[in-house]
């Protein structure tokens, strides 16, 4: 806007201006995030083409601690700089990974120099400046000597403190490189629990430094701190006393609660729950509480320095979290706007004594604990498809034979779908089983297995108080189930279900929330079979369409979570039980997937989450939603073209209907000989190509590699050969950017889509508070006529 450096206040000292030269007393380090732990089989080489869905930050005041809380920011199952299969690792692996760029060469630098490497060395491999391994040295180091000292890190924790002034230093020299407990008691064999009782007692615990840009030379005005191992703590906090930098919030209400943010934007948790942490920070504030907000991703509005009454950038483990709570003692901890990452902290937190704004930990329990969940659903009388939790493979063989094939599979309290198959056989199921194993965050945790309804899938998310439900919309999934939610298109207000159907989805929801004593926000996952609402999934938080919910519906649904949590009631609010008001507008969503990033990646979708992001189409009209959808999402495709259809045997006869539409708009469609020959024994025009093998003549590969087809619409095979070429087909056409549908109910979207486009309806381009208005409108009129 034209205004000059020396013209600009520094909202962080409230003194200086933007022209002065920021003094740095405390290193941080970004760390990507990478979605390789979800896709296995890619391409991990890191170069010129940007792979991270997120990223962290941590800071501190020395390098390794900065380095050692961002890796266990990144919540990849590791909290030191050890990869889990490390002593599988040969001398020639980790030269290699040296010298390849991937997302494991910081893992690899340390492993080095654990077999040693010599600095030098691994710098020219690597091309890493010998500085930074010397750093990682230190961390190496520190590894060597906590486990050559063990017996005197096990005598200090056994209370021996006065014999053993050696074992205290070196335990502090640890913590001031920010090792967590868990390593040092695994490094050294102590109890963890016992490490923090006697650091405690040692008053070894660390203090909070403001984030100032000077140094200290002026007072900061913005309350955002990292934590280190030092003396001087700066939150104020301590004796109850107010440090000067807060002395412009004298007023502030005693009243505290911690909302736990959602760490890095990865596959299944996003930046979705960012926007629900930051409305919980506002509406606590509306409420008369002192908002603190804990996070560690710097992309998102949560750790902004200006969103919340104070900002802790830090790691979200328990012992990083339950330092802050320790220093804050806050009235209350919001956990279900992080996401599974803020969840998964209830059960330690719980045993800790922490108090839980919302839904306690028995209810999380229940949701996730397959055989308390099943109990409660008995006796509320809800339909579910059969399956047992089990533990261990031999286990999950017998129940997959008990209800038949094909089964779902799946461990407990992971996201996105994380290891979720559907298997045909027990040689799948025994595969897929161990690696749910594998994968589980707990290791007791059992392995789901469910039957596999080939059903509609709907979703609801529901606002309760203990008392009364709101359900602000129904999501009807487009993709039957089978395809994760996150990779499903969804519309809102539903379009097919029949209000006997939706009685039922009304009536299941509110015994749920009642049954779990819910309070806040909850997801719930049915599948329509037939006439009858089965359940899937419940989970007891926000989920990934609380947004998508908020804006279509105007429901401020974090707000007024967050009022209920705190104890208001929904009547209080000004809400009813039941399901809310319908609007006359129609909202679909669409997912958005980065597979020319990922190469390796099958764009097949199946229960496992495979996409990066989400659009929004909203319109008057279901087709005109649709098309505006389909073309945020990179799914645009002209109304008469050129298309390929490879059709796996069980879904040839509801295909058929599909390619014949197409073939109506002007699609000429190319087809390989069973395909071709099975369309034009339905009176559907073929041209009949060779596979991908034969060279002889025009094949699929050609057609997709010479951008000669505008669509390929190819559905799974259970025949692994004929599956393994059409991944090859998939991953051509996402390389020559065609679009690639593997599910018919994308396909039937997408034609409805296209007759919207070609009956030339222009979609409505409105700002969305005018279809917000519409629903008012409505509001109003009823209002009136009551």
């Amino acid at each position: 806007v034209g205004l000059n450096l020396d013209e600009i206040p520094n909202a962080v000292t409230g003194k200086t201006l933007a022209a002065f030269e920021p003094a740095i007393d405390y290193i941080v380090a970004k760390i990507p995030r990478w979605p390789f732990d979800k896709f296995r089989q890619a391409d991990r080489t890191i170069g010129t083409q940007m792979k991270a869905t997120g990223e962290v930050m941590s800071i501190d005041r020395t390098f390794e601690g900065a380095i050692m809380k961002a890796v266990r920011s990144l919540e990849i199952g590791l909290q030191q700089l050890r990869l889990k299969n490390a002593d599988e690792l040969t001398e020639n692996d980790i030269k290699q990974g040296l010298v390849k760029a991937t997302d494991e060469r910081l893992f690899l630098i340390a492993e080095a120099l654990r077999r040693g490497f010599r600095v030098e060395r691994i710098a020219e491999l690597s091309k890493v400046d010998p500085w930074f391994i010397s750093k990682i040295k230190n961390i190496v180091d520190m590894e060597t000597e906590l486990k050559s000292r063990a017996s005197e890190i096990r005598a200090l924790t056994s209370g021996r403190i006065a014999t053993e002034p050696g074992a205290v230093d070196l335990l502090y020299r640890a913590k001031v490189m920010r090792f967590p407990d868990k390593v040092i008691a695994e490094l050294t064999g102590a109890l963890e629990n016992q490490l923090r009782y006697i650091r405690r007692k040692l008053g070894m615990v660390p203090v909070y430094k403001m984030v100032d840009t000077c140094a200290a030379e002026f007072e900061a005005a913005t309350p955002y701190f990292y934590s280190c191992y030092e003396h001087q703590d700066e939150t104020g906090c301590l004796d109850g006393g107010q440090s000067a930098a807060f002395s412009f919030r004298s007023s502030r209400s005693p009243r505290k609660a911690i909302v736990i943010g959602s760490g890095p934007i990865r596959i299944g948790q996003g930046i979705e729950f960012d926007y629900c942490s930051v409305h919980s920070a506002w509406a606590l504030r509306e409420a008369g509480y002192e908002a603190i907000i804990v996070n560690n991703n710097p992309e998102t509005v949560s750790t902004d320095f200006d969103t919340s009454d104070r900002l802790y950038f830090e790691p979200l483990t328990i012992e990083d979290v339950m330092h802050i709570i320790d220093r804050e003692q806050p009235d209350g901890v919001i956990l279900q706007f992080g996401g599974q990452t803020a969840i998964n902290l209830a059960k330690p937190l719980h045993a800790l004594g922490v108090p839980i704004f919302g839904s306690d930990f028995k209810s999380i329990d229940i949701a996730e604990d397959r055989d308390k969940f099943e109990q409660m659903l008995r006796e509320l009388d809800i339909p579910k498809p059969a399956g047992r939790a089990v533990r261990g493979v031999e286990e999950a063989v017998q129940v997959a034979r008990q209800i038949g094939y094909p089964v779902l599979v799946r461990p407990s309290y992971v996201l996105g779908g994380r290891a979720m198959e559907i298997v045909y056989s027990e040689s799948e199921l025994e595969q897929y089983a161990r690696y749910a194993v594998d994968i589980s965050p707990d290791p007791d945790a059992p392995i789901l297995i469910d039957k596999y309804v080939m059903g509609k899938e709907v979703e609801v998310d529901v606002i309760s108080d203990g008392t009364d439900c709101l359900i602000p919309g129904i999501m009807e999934h487009i993709e039957r189930a089978g395809v994760h939610s996150g990779d499903s298109m969804a519309v809102c207000p539903p379009q097919t279900l029949s209000q006997e159907l939706i009685d039922q989805i009304v009536s299941h929801s509110i015994k749920l929330a009642k049954a779990l004593e819910v309070r806040g926000l909850m997801n719930i996952q049915f599948v329509v079979d037939g006439d009858e609402v089965q359940v899937i999934e419940v989970n007891p938080r926000a989920s990934r369409t609380v947004p998508y919910l908020s804006k279509i519906t105007g429901v401020p649904m974090i707000k007024l979570a967050t009022d209920v949590v705190l104890g208001k009631t929904l009547k209080e609010l000004g809400y009813c039980s039941g399901l809310y008001r319908k609007q006359p507008s129609i909202a679909v969503k669409a997912p958005v997937f980065s597979f020319q990033k990922l190469t390796e990646v099958d764009v097949s979708l199946g229960p496992e989450m495979k996409s990066t992001g989400e659009i929004m189409g909203i319109d008057r009209d279901f087709s005109r939603a649709l098309y505006k959808a389909m073309v945020a999402c990179n799914l645009d495709v002209p109304v008469a073209g050129k298309m390929i259809a490879t059709i796996a045997d069980q879904d040839k006869d509801e295909a058929v209907p599909i390619i014949r539409e197409f073939v109506d708009f002007g699609y000429e469609v190319f087809a390989t000989e069973g395909t071709a020959r099975y369309l034009k024994s339905r009176g559907v025009p073929a041209t009949e190509v060779g596979k991908i093998t034969d060279e002889n003549s025009l094949n699929l590969m050609q057609l997709i590699l010479e951008n000669r087809v505008d669509l390929l619409i190819n559905t799974a095979s259970k025949d692994r050969r004929i599956e393994q070429e059409a991944a090859m087909i998939r991953k051509a056409s996402v390389q020559r950017s065609i679009p690639c549908i593997t599910s018919l109910d994308t396909a039937r979207a997408l034609l409805m889509a296209l007759r919207s486009k070609q009956r030339g309806e222009r979609p409505e381009c409105l700002p969305i508070h005018q279809y917000l208005d519409d629903i008012r409108e409505e509001q109003t009129a009823a209002s009136a006529i009551r």
